[in-house]
């Protein structure tokens, strides 16, 4: 299993115009092959800025090096330089590789 996350920092004052984006956007996620789920998580607020994290789960990282090569991802991204006015710097990728999964008993 492979996470992808993207933190972004953003202005309270933007918030919810970064949210409506988000949550109005038409993922094509589903159509790769690995994909396992998708989270958009809203963090907590600090000296006026709010935390979000995009949060992508994968079956292997091969899997998700695949939707950053495909036409989904160029699209997805395409209009990625028009909102880095909602969000203070660039969004910051950190990826981990599972080492351990424990579920849910039952």
């Amino acid at each position: 299993m492979f996470i992808a996350m993207n933190r972004f920092t953003v202005p309270v004052e933007n918030a919810a115009e970064f949210e409506a984006l988000w949550l109005s956007r038409d993922s094509k996620l589903n159509e790769l092959p690995g994909f396992v789920e998708f989270h958009m998580l809203k963090g907590p607020e600090e000296d006026g800025r709010r935390l979000y994290a995009s949060h992508t789960v994968w079956e292997s990282e091969e899997h998700f090096r695949g939707w950053t090569r495909s036409q989904q991802f160029r699209d997805a991204h395409a209009r990625a330089g028009e909102t880095k006015k909602l969000y203070v710097g660039g969004p910051r990728f950190e990826g981990f590789t599972a080492i351990q999964q424990i579920g849910r008993a039952g």
